[in-house]
């Protein structure tokens, strides 16, 4: 098993540390741990491609273990009060709709990349976690607009980038 690889793999190992650290209050120890983990999703892409280190276990467990740190975070934020449950139901909809879509178009032998808008929405979310995280610990009334506008941009994103892929994936699903 290659670098890249090994770095996705702590990813989904840090989540639960993540979330005990997180449900039990400890809040900047579950914010050094998200982040490093956040860290791993742009090292392990870096050196996947800089060194052709890309394989189809990156390729699918890579994207999956974002939504497990990003998505686990907004379930204890939900369970915490911080995020309403709405959001999380919006985020989580769009993602069984497009991995739902995904599912179909590899049962045909197609591949669907992941579109630019929703690298962009990652990367807002993986933005907007750490940010809510720190509300508690950063009592500014700045730091906590700026979280929920990162949060709401993500949310946006999020949107925006599910209808983005049905709507360029359609053809492949009217067969």
């Amino acid at each position: 098993m290659n670098l890249p690889n090994k770095l996705t793999i702590a990813r989904i190992i840090m989540v639960p540390f993540f979330i005990v650290l997180y449900m039990m209050g400890y809040t900047l120890p579950a914010f050094i741990i998200f982040v490093l983990a956040a860290l791993t999703d742009m090292v392990d892409g870096q050196i996947a491609r800089k060194y052709k280190m890309i394989t189809n276990f990156g390729k699918i467990m890579d994207p999956l273990a974002d939504k497990i740190l990003v998505y686990s975070a907004f379930c204890c934020m939900v369970e915490n009060g911080l995020i309403p449950a709405w959001m999380l139901i919006v985020i989580l909809s769009r993602e069984f709709i497009v991995g739902g879509m995904r599912t179909v178009a590899a049962s045909e032998g197609i591949v669907v990349a992941a579109g630019m808008s929703g690298k962009i929405k990652t990367v807002l979310q993986m933005i907007a976690v750490p940010m809510l995280l720190l509300i508690g610990l950063i009592p500014w009334a700045f730091w906590t607009t700026a979280s929920y506008l990162f949060l709401w941009a993500s949310l946006v994103m999020t949107v925006y980038s599910g209808v983005e892929y049905i709507l360029q994936n359609k053809g492949v699903f009217s067969q």
